[in-house]
């Protein structure tokens, strides 16, 4: 992300925080930066990871919980695809989603038609369509070029379902409501 736009995006993080009279924390404020600084789209345990060393006391628990917040505000957004972990884009205009079936990667795509996509009439049903993504599933370049070096079994994904319980030792729990 260029120098100004990450300016222009921690300006409208600030300002939600105000608005919503939360703290601007340091830790806030790390997690915002570091997925700013993606395009990958990576996962909360990915963030954890590459800030744990420059925040000694922030805990997994704590991004989380700071990438909810992030995207209740709607400074990021959360994607999240059947049988993958929940993963975390820094881009919030429409835009869609190339998905490898194999290494998971996802690489952003932009289709200007697909945005004009049509929504059903879904009143019948009792539900309101608010927003789309479209995530075409397949397999990457990379992964096309090592199959064709070393047929073999697919590997396994070792990423966790979105909204799956974290395996024991990367337990998340939920704030517990004071007074």
């Amino acid at each position: 992300m260029m120098q100004e736009a990450r300016r222009t995006r921690i300006e409208q993080f600030e300002r939600a925080c105000r608005e919503c009279r939360l703290p601007v924390t340091p830790q806030r404020r790390a997690v915002l930066a570091e997925i700013l600084g993606h395009t990958d789209h990576p996962t909360a345990d990915q963030i954890y990871d590459a800030l744990k060393e420059r925040l000694p006391g922030l805990s997994r628990t704590t991004v989380y919980r700071i990438l909810g917040t992030l995207v209740e505000l709607g400074i990021i957004t959360k994607i999240c695809h059947p049988g993958s972990a929940a993963r975390f884009d820094p881009r919030i205009e429409q835009h869609h989603h190339l998905v490898c079936m194999r290494c998971e990667s996802i690489i952003d795509l932009e289709a200007g038609h697909l945005n004009k996509v049509t929504w059903p009439d879904v009143r019948g049903l009792g539900f309101e369509i608010r927003d789309y993504h479209i995530h075409f599933r397949g397999v990457c370049a990379a992964c096309r070029r090592t199959s064709r070096a070393k047929p073999g079994p697919r590997p396994k994904a070792t990423a966790r379902p979105c909204g799956e319980t974290p395996p024991p030792g990367k337990r998340v729990g939920r704030r517990r409501k004071t007074g």
